[in-house]
């Protein structure tokens, strides 16, 4: 018998932190941000960026507005290595941006890596070496002794030759790797290590990385709090962390151990890195928005941002990225479509951001209303009136939603296929029938008596089904004296249930639409539509609209279309 897979797996343990403080804190401010998209990002494409890639990044980090960027790993390749010289030489990098770069700890790419920054402004110099037992013990064949001689070493080497270029402000930035699965004591030792060869008291960054997911992120957040009661208060140290994604808990974990006291986020743009990627530096601060917290970090054109990483990366973005994909903002579902347009209806300019199903206005990132809601076969009344609303100006009554979107639907099950609101306002048209020549033509009126006694005469010529015929109706109003007209012509009794009407645009190009609920023959409840510059005429050519519904359907046809369901409003 086959063992089952989970055998072969070992839980990690937790830390035992009893007296942990995270779970109540609150995120009240944005850390400081740098992203990796150049280096760690790079490094995980299957065609690192060129020099001109590397570059409309770079600009477009800077327009965002991080403030720290990691330029890349120019001990790597003379691409890496040129790309940093044009930086400096050309004067590219702002004033208050410092830029990044990384090493491992060893002493030629040390060395080169100081060489390739002379001349800049700024810079932070990022080192590192793996501390975990698997890497520590069976990749390098070290003890733990060996792994602090060689944290002191190479920090020593850098301060070195630091110290020889005093035009720059230097940083130190040292990552025990690999930290989410060594033990603490090993972790905190290596930086003991690192900040004493740095000198007590100078700038120095601890950048404490997921660098593969092994636990659930409350046990990251731990580490991160039992680190930051160690180093947290210390002079000099920033407290960072620079989340993977292997689990799927990237977000979270920055979010859990930013509680827990990390003063500093790394990572990309959409998430890109190694295996499963990065942490996802748009999520984290766009989830700061969200609570009413500015990260700092501008992203009000949040699609122009996609194609370019897009372009930069050789990646799709996928379609339900958070905050970015082409369907975050989209419902398909009637049930959602009729909460958020009924939730737009309510909503006032300056009002808390209340809407459901979308937890940020798409306004806010760049995006517009028109993909909110589109229709398809899970689709319900309330996108569909909600599109002709937006698209059209229609504000159709709610039976007339029930009765159309039934209409919808038979035209979705034959299509199945998406519907857009042009596709939808064809429909519309066709089923009313506002494109007919029928109606009313050279009306005459005449109002007799007064109060309730008044009735309205209506004379004049009908033009119904290609014909002309001379009418004359008498009714309480006109569009009760065009129906009696009307049916007498047809052979059809007509009786207007209910009636609704609102303009259409404004100005010289108003129009009224008019939705008239009628009964005819007793047998049959439907509604008809008209549309004109006249209030009257637009009444009128609803009821035409109504009748010629019914008589353009045969006796079977009729019987296979029930009636809408009443619902009540």
């Amino acid at each position: 018998m086959l063992k089952q897979p989970a055998t072969k797996y070992r839980p990690f343990a937790p830390i035992g932190l009893q007296d942990r403080t995270w779970p109540d804190a609150v995120l009240t401010e944005a850390p400081i941000w740098l992203s990796t998209d150049l280096r760690d990002g790079n490094q995980a494409l299957v065609e690192p960026m060129d020099a001109a890639r590397k570059l409309r990044m770079f600009e477009l980090l800077l327009s965002i507005g991080f403030k720290q960027i990691e330029v890349g790993f120019p001990a790597a390749s003379q691409i890496e290595y040129d790309f940093l010289r044009k930086l400096i030489d050309e004067k590219r990098i702002p004033d208050d941006v410092t830029i990044q770069v990384m090493t491992p700890a060893r002493e030629e790419l040390i060395a080169r890596t100081i060489e390739a920054l002379r001349g800049a402004p700024r810079a932070i110099v990022h080192v590192y070496n793996a501390v975990a037992p698997a890497w520590r013990e069976v990749v390098f064949g070290m003890t733990v002794p060996q792994v602090m001689e060689l944290v002191a070493r190479s920090v020593t080497q850098v301060r070195r030759l630091t110290d020889a270029a005093p035009q720059t402000e230097w940083t130190l930035q040292y990552s025990p790797e690999t930290f989410s699965l060594a033990e603490l004591e090993v972790s905190a030792q290596a930086c003991e290590t690192a900040i004493a060869a740095w000198g007590e008291g100078r700038t120095i960054i601890l950048n404490l990385p997921t660098t593969v997911e092994n636990a659930t992120p409350n046990v990251f957040a731990d580490q991160i709090e039992w680190m930051s009661r160690r180093f947290g208060q210390r002079p000099g140290v920033v407290l960072s962390v620079h989340p993977h994604n292997d689990r799927g808990t990237g977000t979270a974990a920055a979010e859990l151990s930013l509680m827990a006291g990390a003063h500093r986020v790394e990572g990309c743009l959409f998430g890109n890195g190694e295996r499963t990627g990065n942490l996802d530096i748009v999520n984290v601060a766009l989830n700061l928005y969200t609570q009413g917290v500015s990260p700092g970090l501008d992203f009000s054109n949040i699609d122009e941002i996609r194609a370019t990483v897009e372009h930069c990366n050789q990646l799709p973005v996928h379609p339900r990225h958070p905050y970015v994909g082409d369907l975050v903002y989209t419902s398909f579902s009637g049930s959602h479509q009729d909460a958020i347009r009924k939730a737009f209806a309510a909503h006032e300019a300056g009002d808390i951001w209340e809407i459901p199903y979308l937890p940020i206005d798409p306004k806010d990132l760049g995006r517009s209303y028109e993909a909110v809601i589109r229709v398809n076969s899970q689709s319900g009344k309330g996108g569909m009136a909600y599109l002709l609303e937006s698209e059209y100006g229609l504000a159709l009554p709610r039976r007339l939603q029930i009765e159309f979107s039934q209409i919808v639907q038979r035209v979705m099950d034959v299509q199945g296929k998406e519907l857009s609101a042009t596709d939808l306002w064809q429909i519309f048209r066709d089923e009313y029938r506002l494109d007919t020549e029928d109606g009313l033509q050279h009306r005459v009126q005449e109002v007799q008596g007064s109060g309730s006694d008044a009735v309205t005469v209506l004379h004049g010529e009908l033009r119904w089904r290609g014909e002309a015929h001379a009418i004359r109706g008498r009714g309480t109003g006109p569009i009760d004296a065009f129906s009696r007209a009307l049916g007498e012509v047809c052979g059809h009794a007509i009786r207007v249930v209910d009636y609704h009407q609102h303009a259409m645009g404004a100005g010289a190009d108003a129009r009224s639409v008019a939705y008239v609920e009628m009964r005819v023959d007793d047998s049959r409840t439907l509604f008809g539509v008209g549309v004109d510059a006249d209030t009257t005429a637009a009444a009128l050519a609803a009821v035409v609209s109504g009748l010629a519904r019914v008589a353009d359907r045969s006796p079977e046809q009729a019987q296979s279309q029930p009636e809408p369901v009443a619902v009540a409003a």
